[in-house]
């Protein structure tokens, strides 16, 4: 029985010479299923001796090709079995061509390029195919060329072929070579990002731990915390901001300043042995200074060491000190709280120190203008010959008004004469004559007191001049007493303290050391190398995109 085969789809279209050839290699395969179990069986090869032998066939007659001929169908149906794709029939159909053959079919061209010992389905440049003519290239060369083997007869007795025949294992069998080509490439990259990693991250970071674990010295560290308190002074009104930490905020500012100072440094070393201290043979290199170092670089290692901040809302100066010998950490502490409370009492001695000599200023100078005032009176005085000259023209004053009183008192008694029928003529003439002289005398004191109350030399303008002096006088006075109270004032303030220090936390020394923290340092060194490795890698891959397009 003969089935006919059955061809599944393919994308690509095949001429009618491959499809024929398809065809032919189809029923070779058939034929051969039919005949191998015929071939198989001993009892059918061989006829039984009780049957009769087929009757023998004529000979066909008709036109023999040549024995070339034969051996190349032989070659073609032989390719055919092998199952070639049609994509390898097509570079076949192109090598020959390049080659200078003239195949009849796809099949014919793998023949005639077998027979020339050329491999058909070796990949090729594509510089290769465009060649100058008359040049030949290494490739050209049989010799130069890797040879696969030759295509044999097949034979009767051979084993099962190891190609699959089925298109779907070969494409699966191929989709899990690329699998496998991906694998290995994925596990090159992942080889080469670990050796990347173990250069510039994990290496660097053991380093670092390294040190941090066997090399650095063991620092030791004092704390201590103090604030600058205002003396408001007894009986002194206080300020809006009297007694809060805003009041000595810019003071703590200063002394933090100061202490953060190159200054503060030099005077440390004069004073304790700051440098000294760190250039010691039992600091490890990195923290060690130099032989003979210099103030910078003895200030960037003081920066390092000693750390001070100040909480405004508090109003208290925090400082750290870190050495390698506790002893010598509370020594450089100690000396720094001595230095801060010598540049706060500083702060304001200027302003202590002015406001004394200030107050004696003003003292003098109420002195000197009461002095002024007082000769300025007793001048007035002595050239009015009179103390008082008020007084004076108040006795004047009574003085007319008693002798008006009196010419009154004689003119009624003149007037009581005069009524008499016979008037008593001493009488009236000693009445008129008292009179005369009451108003004579009233007449002179009338002048006396006109030319004391107008006029540049009068009593009155005399009496003003002494009375703007009195007041003068009065007004240096109270200058005078007030100069001597701020003068008494500015001496009490000057003998206290207007901002002193108070230390809330002592520094003491510390018995286990501080620094280096070992691990939270070996971490943060690999964060740091990661983040550097991160940055680099994406900027080289940035640019390698930017690069290649």
């Amino acid at each position: 029985m003969t089935m006919k085969p059955k061809a599944k789809k393919f994308r690509i279209r095949r001429s009618s010479e491959a499809q024929e050839a398809t065809a032919d290699a189809g029923l070779l395969v058939n034929e051969a299923r039919t005949a191998r179990p015929s071939a198989a069986s001993p009892s059918e090869t061989h006829p039984k001796p009780s049957e009769p032998a087929a009757p023998q066939q004529p000979p066909m007659a008709g036109q023999v090709s040549s024995a070339a001929q034969v051996a190349g169908e032989t070659d073609m149906d032989a390719i055919r079995k092998e199952g070639l794709t049609g994509r390898q029939l097509r570079m076949a159909r192109r090598v020959a061509q390049k080659h200078g053959l003239a195949p009849t079919s796809d099949f014919d061209a793998v023949r005639l390029l077998r027979v020339k010992g050329i491999d058909p389905f070796q990949r090729t440049n594509m510089l290769e195919l465009v060649k100058p003519e008359g040049t030949e290239t290494v490739a050209d060369k049989p010799e130069a060329r890797v040879q696969l083997p030759q295509t044999m007869e097949l034979k009767k007795e051979q084993l099962p072929s190891t190609e699959l025949a089925n298109p779907a294992e070969r494409r699966a069998n191929e989709i899990m070579k690329i699998q496998r080509e991906l694998a290995g490439r994925r596990r090159k990259k992942q080889l080469l990002l670990l050796s990347r990693l173990t250069a510039f991250v994990f290496l660097p970071t053991l380093l670092a731990g390294y040190y941090f674990y066997a090399v650095a010295t063991p620092m030791f560290s004092t704390k201590s915390e103090f604030l600058i308190l205002k003396n408001d002074g007894g009986g002194a009104t206080p300020g809006f901001l009297a007694g809060s930490p805003f009041a000595t905020a810019q003071d703590a500012i200063a002394v933090q300043s100061y202490l953060q100072s190159k200054d503060a440094m030099l005077r440390l070393d004069s004073d304790v042995g700051f440098k000294s201290h760190f250039t010691a043979e039992d600091i490890d290199p990195i923290q060690r200074l130099t032989e003979n170092p210099s103030n910078e670089e003895a200030y960037k290692l003081y920066k390092r060491h000693v750390e001070i901040g100040f909480d405004p809302t508090e109003g208290v100066i925090r400082m750290e000190i870190m050495a390698a010998d506790p002893q010598v950490a509370t020594e450089f502490s100690e000396a720094l709280i001595g230095y801060a409370e010598e540049r706060v009492d500083n702060l304001s001695l200027r302003k202590r120190s002015n406001a004394v000599s200030d107050a004696d200023q003003g003292l003098l100078d109420a002195e000197v203008s009461r002095r002024a005032a007082l000769e300025k009176l007793v001048r007035l005085q002595q050239d009015t010959n009179a103390v008082d000259p008020d007084a004076q023209i108040a006795s004047l004053r009574a003085q007319i008004n008693t002798y008006e009183l009196q010419i009154q008192e004689k003119r009624l008694q003149l007037a009581a004469l005069l009524d008499n029928p016979r008037p008593n003529k001493a009488k009236v003439d000693g009445a008129s004559g008292d009179i005369g002289r009451l108003e004579a005398l009233l007449v002179q004191l009338n002048s006396r007191m006109v030319s004391a109350t107008t006029g540049e030399n009068s009593l009155a303008e005399k009496a003003a001049q002494i009375k703007l002096a009195q007041a003068d006088l009065a007004t240096r006075d109270l200058m005078l007493q007030t100069a001597l109270q701020t003068l008494e004032q500015a001496r009490r303030d000057a003998s206290s303290q207007a901002r002193y220090l108070t230390t809330s936390v002592k520094p003491v020394a510390s018995e286990d050391p501080s620094y280096p923290r070992k691990f939270e340092n070996t971490v943060l060194a690999f964060l740091i190398f990661g983040g550097i490795y991160l940055m680099i890698s994406l900027t080289a891959s940035i640019l390698r995109e930017q690069v290649s397009s």
